[in-house]
């Protein structure tokens, strides 16, 4: 199965992750099919907390993947966050 889940980058306690589109068989810091986006916890000041490509989320939703619990938060929040900027 395909799924969205996030796989984790950055230095100690300073984490940095990426948003992955991968087969749920993978390891979480192993390959993935394609990188969607980012989430930063830890931005400061001017830097970008989250960023995601929501049209290849999408696709790829359409076609089968499933996103992890704390995926389906971030997208859903940045949903909201492009709403209100728009």
């Amino acid at each position: 199965m395909v799924t969205i889940r996030l796989t984790r980058r950055g230095a100690k306690n300073q984490p940095f992750y990426h948003v992955v589109v991968t087969d749920s068989r993978k390891r979480q810091g192993g390959s993935s099919l394609e990188l969607v986006g980012f989430f930063n916890p830890v931005a400061r000041g001017k830097e970008v907390k989250l960023r995601l490509e929501l049209d290849r989320i999408d696709h790829w939703v359409q076609h089968g993947a499933q996103q992890s619990d704390r995926v389906r938060q971030l997208v859903a929040s940045y949903r909201k966050q492009v709403a209100v900027a728009a």
